[in-house]
């Protein structure tokens, strides 16, 4: 590939991934201008430099070509699609946007596609996978030149469909500005990312740009139970294909019934009404399964490879995962980390428990603040009982944290337990027989990140540690 007559042999952004004969983007972050690690790059072996609108203020060497781009990032994306040879025109990518639900619909999709004999890989937060291969998760939506590299990857390894997380943060940055969505879905969308958005109208607006970049050709599969999901109605161009529960929808969910072990619905669709029977638990994942059938029904896979991709499928890794336990209370570990997404959650137990609902909990460091006290108040007004702990603090004083938490509490039901090791111990230790026990906000993550850095913690393993401990 060539950029402005030079050959390259690769494209980044990042200064310390430069080789010989690579373009270094320099692009200005957050936190960080690429304008600044030029040097570094030129003396890597960087052929060629591009900046924004302005030659920068040092010495760039005769043989280092410099370009001038009006946008950084979308020249970097477009550039990456180029020079992997626009692998997602040659596959099928569905973006799944959405406050929650990403993640359980991406597996149900993966699931889905190889009921029906098709390979199927997996960009989100838990992990990027294909046809056996793992690649660590650092972003739910990677950068653009690590994005089309992947999928590159998924098309040289006979993989016909891909399901993407797209985070409002990738739409903003154009980390995938290029991608070629032959589906796009929208979930919901709650208070989140107010650090980085501002205002939850900034939110809605980052979640709408996959919508309207949708192709004509495209399908937009909505929630047409959200609010923001009929807005997304208007803006975009696609064909529309709507899932709910409460209002007339194209795919619908009725006559639910719920237990601790899954739930029971009807599916009805155009042509379709028939019972189907699922593992996972409560009204959300209701939601994840109509979206992920609605998308089935949308590439014309056979209903009956439907219906038992859904049947079979267990649950998604720290996606209200339950831990086994003998001792007569249930244990659940969940990624839940926003008010409304709590409230599913403790929603979807509550009326399963026959004793009291107990949640652990914290709200993570250097993220918005503005959602830990109605956490707090979500997590006491619907559980029997409360322990307040960390997340992922940060850089922040995690009892800071916690006081914040505490600052939209108006019950006397919780109590306040910084170490989370100590905190899940405390939780376990209160349960008794017919409780129920929720671990709240990390799901997943086998990390939790301090002050100084990162250390080894998975909710899971300290819940079987604490365990075999206990008499």
């Amino acid at each position: 590939m060539k950029i402005a007559g030079i050959k390259i042999k690769g494209i980044t952004s990042d200064s310390k991934q430069v080789k010989k004969g690579f373009v270094f983007v320099a692009i200005k972050g957050n936190r960080q201008d690429g304008s600044c690690f030029i040097n570094e790059a030129i003396a890597r072996g960087a052929s060629a430099v591009v900046v924004q609108k302005k030659r920068p203020q040092i010495k760039i060497p005769g043989k280092v070509k410099l370009i001038t781009v009006n946008d950084c990032r979308k020249f970097l994306a477009k550039a990456a699609n180029k020079f992997y040879g626009f692998p997602s025109a040659k596959l099928k990518v569905v973006g799944t946007t959405g406050t929650n639900g990403k993640t359980t619909i991406s597996y149900l999709i993966e699931a889905l596609a190889k009921e029906s004999g098709h390979a199927c890989g997996v960009i989100g937060t838990i992990d990027y996978h294909f046809k056996g291969k793992v690649i660590e998760s650092k972003n739910t939506t990677p950068g653009c030149v690590e994005l089309q590299s992947l999928l590159a990857r998924m098309y040289a390894g006979g993989v016909k469909y891909c399901a993407m997380e797209v985070s409002s943060h990738a739409l903003d940055q154009d980390r995938v500005a290029g991608i070629n969505f032959n589906r796009a879905i929208f979930t919901n969308l709650t208070q989140d990312h107010l650090d980085y958005h501002k205002n939850l109208e900034n939110y809605f607006q980052a979640k709408a740009r996959l919508f309207r970049s949708l192709p004509s050709s495209g399908v937009a599969i909505i929630n047409n139970d959200d609010s923001y999901g009929r807005r997304i109605k208007r803006l975009t161009g696609a064909k529309i294909l709507t899932y709910g529960i409460k209002r007339p929808s194209a795919v619908m969910a009725k006559d639910i019934d719920f237990d601790m072990h899954g739930a029971e619905f009807t599916l009805v669709a155009p042509k379709i009404n028939l019972r189907i029977k699922t593992h996972l638990v409560g009204r959300h994942n209701i939601y994840n399964m109509l979206a992920a059938i609605a998308w089935g029904i949308s590439e014309k896979l056979s209903i009956k490879d439907i219906k038992s991709a859904i049947e079979k499928f267990k649950n998604v890794c720290g996606r209200l995962e339950k831990v086994v336990c003998k001792r007569g209370y249930s244990i659940f570990v969940d990624y839940a980390h926003t008010p409304d997404a709590l409230f599913n959650v403790i929603s979807a137990l509550r009326p399963l428990v026959k004793g009291r609902m107990i949640v652990v909990f914290g709200c993570g460091g250097e993220r918005d603040k503005l959602k830990r006290p109605k956490m707090g108040r979500v997590v006491t007004e619907l559980a029997d009982y409360a322990i307040i702990t960390s997340d992922n603090p940060r850089s922040e004083d995690p009892l800071r944290i916690i006081e914040d938490v505490c600052a939209g509490i108006d019950k006397n039901n919780y109590c306040r337990k910084p170490g989370r090791f100590e905190a899940i111990r405390a939780g376990l230790s209160m349960a008794k027989k017919d409780d129920c026990l929720l671990l709240a906000g990390k799901g997943h993550e086998n990390y939790q990140v301090l002050k100084d850095g990162a250390v080894h913690f998975n909710d899971k393993e300290v819940v079987l540690k604490c365990l075999k401990s206990m008499k």
